[in-house]
């Protein structure tokens, strides 16, 4: 009987080997016309998510939540500087667990597309790059510099050990992986995106790699040997056929479709329509056309991750709601329930739409004051001296602020002028405020009062995050190089022999040498107070009281607060609260109002409070003259959202101006532009990372984000917009840039404005100058 038994287990597992062997092998493949699954056409309903930026313990919601909301796949940054914080030392532990993600992901039937870097972007300090390549005095970030290519290739190929193992080819979920990111808009030197390529065969990855740019910047970093999708936010007709101008074959796909798009410090909570979107993404699934919502749920840049754009330098808030059809806490939306609605008619074979997860718990924490102080100043490190003054990273230093001290010759009322601020100082003479110098009004100077010899001058300086995009990403913190005084005559002295005091900050918590005592203080501190509670849920952290700094809760940062808005709270995820007693840190550089914290049931996310919430491109009474200056070109633009280009002879010039003379619609006074680029003599686009607006005759920047620095952001859902809060100044309409260079141009690429027609530009003139128009 015992032989029978054991004959008929073996016959069995043989059996269940020999099917186990007949399993096909999964397959993801990039066909002539489509994706192919396991051999099937495949159109990929993806959404943009950041693990970094959802708490671990909600990772499994976020993901049902979109899998609910009818996506099949989840796109996912891997930024560099969350895995190796430290030189050599790498982490893929908690939060930065991300091969626990992706087999998440799998577990709630979705596939992954990988974009690893090492370049990231996503409004993140310094685009995903680590701090401490900018040590290196020389470095040449996203080139073909050795140091740093060195570096990328450790980096990937510590990434393929964690995730190579879980492609598609090997039973895992992730699909595609992504070389570098959009390079097209920072350089063109294909040979080292062939670099990156190889640098992830050679980590493992096997599956398709691909580039991503907008329709403008492909050209510039699109191989024959990578696949290549487009990025953008409105009009998905004209932007594919920008796609097949240069990949003529393959499937469709966008690689980021903007719902909506990131807040900055000082600037008007952004949102996009739901009408808009729902529009787009149906004209895609339409024609068969794969996407990836970026962001389908933004999170919150907690910590001292969150970026910033320059110029102008806008340091970015720390919550990425985004607009997105997942809020910030993780909650439906109209545009989610639009979107779902939408996606339950392009289901593929097989398909369901599971129930929508429910909400997490969400808390009300009734205001409490902090009770405990520790002034910054009397809680300072161990000094550095030194002779002249260094950023940040020449003292080892990554994050946080960075106090420099000397003692002041003595004489009279002269200029302090600082090169450069990076990012927002206070100074001080004697431990008195006598000025505050921001970044994003490209402040260095302030008036220094009558001093005495010994007296003595502090310069606290708060980094704000590095640039995340564009040609300024090498931002080194604190004073990039030198501080002088400039006195009445005109003669300037630089200042020496410095103590140099690194206030180092991190996502765990405050350094182990502050102190705290009973009090209260609007000088520079670290603020404690305490709150009880008899259960957890999410909540949002009322700061509107409080000034400028960070927030820890129990040991979490929750990322920067600035009363200037749009945000005045702080999302607190539910698993970092505890019933009982909690603490809450508060690194205040301003000084409170009140010493007032509370948990609310919903976000403020649109509360601007600064009167000037951008640097205006107009001083008052200026007036650009153009009376006596010949056009360099007069035309009209067609109707419509398409892009269009004006030509004309050669010319040369530093200063470009174009002037709208009146709009499409009848009777509008407005002018709006979405983007611009200028040609060279041989028809190509000039560089943009050198450009500055010098003027524009008028912006809307209370009631929307109508700034004409959009004009080159490389954002066609952010545009110049006239003024419209208030009054509405005429016709006509000009902006003046300032190119860096004298430069040959032969003409100019127009995007309109895209989701309304008001503004859209009819006839208008274009005008070049080698030196500055008269006026400005």
């Amino acid at each position: 009987m015992k032989k029978k038994i054991s004959f008929f287990i073996i016959c069995n597992l043989f059996l269940a080997i020999g099917l186990f062997a007949q399993q096909p092998t999964p397959t993801f493949a990039i066909g002539d016309s489509s994706f192919l699954l396991n051999g099937k056409p495949y159109v990929i309903r993806c959404g943009e998510m950041h693990f970094a930026r959802i708490p671990k313990e909600y990772w499994r919601h976020r993901l049902q939540m979109a899998k609910a909301m009818g996506l099949n796949a989840v796109c996912a940054y891997l930024f560099w500087n969350f895995h190796e914080t430290e030189l050599g030392k790498f982490n893929w532990d908690g939060n930065a667990d991300v091969a626990e993600f992706c087999r998440m992901a799998q577990q709630e039937g979705l596939y992954v597309i990988l974009r690893p870097g090492p370049y990231a972007c996503a409004e993140w300090e310094f685009g995903g790059f680590p701090w401490w390549l900018l040590k290196q005095k020389d470095i040449k970030l996203r080139t073909q510099d050795p140091y740093y290519l060195e570096r990328s290739r450790i980096y990937l190929k510590e990434v393929g050990r964690v995730l190579a193992p879980l492609q598609v080819s090997d039973g895992g979920p992730i699909i595609m992986t992504q070389v570098e990111n959009e390079y097209g808009s920072y350089g063109n030197d294909k040979e080292y995106i062939g670099k990156v390529r190889d640098y992830l065969k050679e980590a493992g990855f096997s599956i398709p790699l691909f580039t991503c740019d907008g329709p403008s910047q492909l050209k510039n970093d699109v191989r024959d040997d990578i696949f290549s999708v487009v990025n953008f936010g409105g009009n998905p007709q004209a932007n594919f056929k920008a796609l097949r101008e240069i990949r003529s074959k393959g499937p469709l796909m966008c690689g980021e479709y903007y719902p909506g798009w990131f807040d900055s410090w000082g600037t008007k909570h952004h949102t996009g329509s739901v009408g808009n979107v729902v529009k787009e993404i149906g004209y895609m699934l339409d024609h068969k056309a794969s996407f990836s919502i970026y962001m389908v749920h933004g999170g919150t840049t907690f910590g001292l991750w969150s970026g910033a754009n320059c110029p102008p330098f806008l340091p970015q808030t720390s919550s990425y709601d985004y607009d997105a059809p997942i809020s910030e806490a993780g909650w439906d939306t109209e545009k989610y329930y639009a979107l779902r609605k939408l996606f339950s008619g392009y289901l593929q074979d097989g398909e369901t739409l599971p129930a929508v997860p429910t909400r997490n718990p969400v808390i009300k924490i009734p205001a409490f004051t902090t009770t405990e102080v520790a002034p910054m100043f009397s809680n300072l490190p161990a000094f550095i001296s030194a002779k002249q003054v260094q950023n940040m990273e020449a003292y080892d230093q990554g994050y946080g602020s960075i106090l420099y001290r000397t003692q002041l010759p003595g004489g009279p009322a002269s200029v302090l002028n600082i090169q450069e601020v990076h990012d927002f100082a206070q100074v001080f003479v004697n431990g008195r405020k006598i000025a505050t110098l921001d970044r994003r009004r490209n402040e260095n100077s302030c008036k220094l009062p009558a001093t005495q010899k010994g007296d003595v001058l502090d310069i606290l300086v708060e980094a704000m995050g590095r640039v995340n995009y564009g040609g300024y990403i090498h931002d080194r913190k604190g004073i990039t190089d030198k501080v002088f005084i400039t006195g009445s005559n005109g003669e300037s002295k630089e200042l020496l022999d410095w103590k140099i005091y690194p206030i180092k900050l991190s996502n765990d918590g405050i350094p182990a040498y502050v102190k705290f005592r009973q009090g209260k203080t609007s000088m520079p501190a670290f603020h404690k107070g305490k709150f009880v509670l008899n259960k957890t849920g999410d909540t949002f952290l009322d700061v509107s009281t409080w000034g400028k700094g960070l927030v820890w809760v129990n040991g979490h940062c929750l990322g920067r607060f600035w009363n200037i808005g749009p945000t005045q709270t702080m999302y607190v995820p539910g698993p970092w609260l505890k019933k009982g007693s909690n603490e809450v840190i508060v690194l205040d550089y301003t000084g409170p109002k009140k010493n007032v914290l509370a948990g609310l049931e919903l976000p403020i996310l649109d509360s601007l409070t600064e009167k000037a919430t951008v640097k205006k491109h107009r001083k008052d009474g200026q007036a650009l003259v153009l009376a006596g200056v010949k056009p360099a070109y007069q035309g009209s633009f067609d109707t419509g959202i398409a892009w269009q280009t004006a030509k004309f002879n050669t010319a040369q010039g530093r200063y470009f101006c174009l002037e709208a003379l009146n709009a499409h619609r009848e009777n509008d006074p407005f002018t709006t532009m979405a983007e611009l680029y200028l040609l060279d003599e041989n028809g190509k686009e000039l560089p943009r990372n050198k450009w500055k607006v010098v003027y524009a005759d008028s912006e809307e920047i209370q009631g929307e984000d109508g700034k004409a620095d959009n004009i080159f952001d490389l954002q066609n859902t952010t545009v110049w917009h006239t003024k419209w809060q208030g009054d509405s100044p005429k016709h006509p309409h000009q902006v003046v840039i300032d190119l860096g260079a004298l430069q040959h141009i032969s003409g100019f690429k127009y995007l309109p404005r895209q989701e309304s027609p008001n503004g859209r530009i009819k006839d208008f003139r274009v005008y070049l100058s080698q030196t500055m128009f008269k006026g400005l």
